[in-house]
């Protein structure tokens, strides 16, 4: 297939937006349009949880660029529009209000919705999620010290705004199904260290339980009763529902392309391609083998969408695929700055690197899990710097000294470099 002559990306999120950028600086003269569900412009979703949870929150925050961007680099940026159908054969975007947008190539870019809960239906007042500006903008003015806020969901998400919510005097309680806090990314000795940091910052973290029944009050000043699965209670002025994302995929479904059946995205190949040569589908919404008989993988982080924004690219445009980095993942937490790369595998042994009590203002620490002498897993809390300077040892799958690395006197730099040559 020629390099297209004109490109409709549908969603303006991350992958949408990234994408659109790296065709121009790849020097892409055809039509592009940018087609987006909310009134903004593109913008990044972590501040949702931190940032645009403030009293007087600006409705930029986050923007990936101003709206002078896209008139200079002739990209068409259709907001607050729905695609409705992929009309493949005619090759048309079909918007809800009739419009039909005709391309060359379409990259599917239209990520996720928050999961809901039945027991807290969309219509109640005082019950939110947290996946739009317009939803953090919305929770942020129903906070103010005092409210009763309810976070079901101890994850990413809902950590980061409880934190958020605390900071503005909310008294927050945390409802985690899980046994163990982000058990599923961290280690056990980190995942207990950060439940202690939450519990001594004022967070009731409620693990091991789950919402199964909630009454809403005679009014929405009257709040919410939650009834959990240990038989106990919580009263809520507000309630967050923080329990994960659903890919939107209806538009691809619709229109034939085939989904995965494990992780409910778009089927695409390495360069982010689906079934129909024409289509592309990248980010939140895209389930991706990057190995002919590979399992398909669907990641939801802010690194993926820039890699599939930018695979997705240099696919279109038939150039070579950018190298895919190792993945890396990082939040904000408890006042601490958590970084991640690769991650958790059974059975992998963990070499920790300085000491820190939960209570501490500024703790530092960096676990390495291990298999067979490699690292394959990193948790940095507030120590960033270090785990970059570990990540070429990840990338080769070489060796590093366990001991070495576990002393703080050992100077990191100098051991790595000492663990490559080895490994060479």
């Amino acid at each position: 297939m020629a390099v297209p002559a004109s490109i409709v990306i549908v969603g303006a999120g991350q992958a949408g937006a990234v994408a659109a950028r790296t065709l121009r600086e790849r020097g892409y003269v055809g039509a592009i349009t940018l087609v987006g569900d909310e009134a903004h412009l593109p913008y990044e979703r972590p501040p949702l949880s931190k940032e645009a949870l403030g009293a007087d929150v600006d409705a930029g925050v986050g923007r990936l660029h101003p709206a002078q961007y896209y008139a200079d680099h002739d990209i068409r940026v259709v907001s607050g529009a729905v695609a409705s159908a992929l009309d493949r054969a005619q090759r048309e975007v079909v918007l809800a209000d009739g419009r039909r947008l005709p391309y060359d190539a379409c990259l599917l870019a239209t990520g996720g919705r928050a999961r809901r809960l039945p027991l807290l239906p969309e219509r109640l007042p005082n019950v939110h999620v947290l996946r739009t500006l317009d939803d953090a903008m919305v929770l942020g003015a129903a906070l103010a010290p005092g409210v009763r806020l309810a976070v079901v969901g101890g994850g990413f998400l809902g950590l980061e705004a409880a934190w958020t919510a605390s900071q503005r005097g909310a008294a927050v309680t945390v409802i985690e199904g899980a046994p163990a806090l982000l058990g599923r990314v961290l280690p056990p000795l980190l995942s207990e260290w950060l439940l202690l940091r939450a519990r001594a910052a004022g967070l009731d973290v409620r693990l091991g339980v789950s919402v199964c029944g909630a009454v809403p009050g005679a009014t929405a000043a009257a709040g919410t009763t939650l009834a959990l699965s240990d038989g106990n209670q919580i009263e809520a002025d507000q309630v967050l529902v923080a329990i994960g994302l659903v890919p939107n995929t209806e538009l691809a479904s619709s229109a034939g392309l085939p989904l995965c059946a494990a992780t409910a995205g778009v089927l695409v190949d390495a360069d982010c391609r689906t079934a129909d040569p024409h289509v592309w589908a990248a980010g939140d919404c895209a389930s991706q083998c990057r190995e002919p008989d590979a399992q398909a993988v669907r990641t939801e982080s802010w690194q993926n969408a820039n890699t599939h924004g930018a695979i997705a690219a240099a696919s279109l445009l038939q150039a070579e695929r950018p190298v895919t980095p190792y993945p890396w993942f990082w939040t904000d937490q408890l006042g601490c700055n958590i970084q991640i790369l690769g991650a958790a595998q059974p059975g992998l042994q963990y070499v920790m690197r300085g000491t820190a009590q939960p209570t501490d203002d500024a703790p530092r620490l960096l676990a390495v899990g291990l298999r067979e002498g490699v690292p394959v897993h990193g948790v940095a809390i507030n120590a960033g710097g270090d785990l970059r300077v570990l990540r070429p040892l990840f990338e080769q799958a070489a060796a590093i000294d366990a001991h070495a690395f576990a002393d703080p006197a050992c100077a990191l730099k100098p051991l790595v470099k000492s663990c490559l040559q080895r490994f060479a």
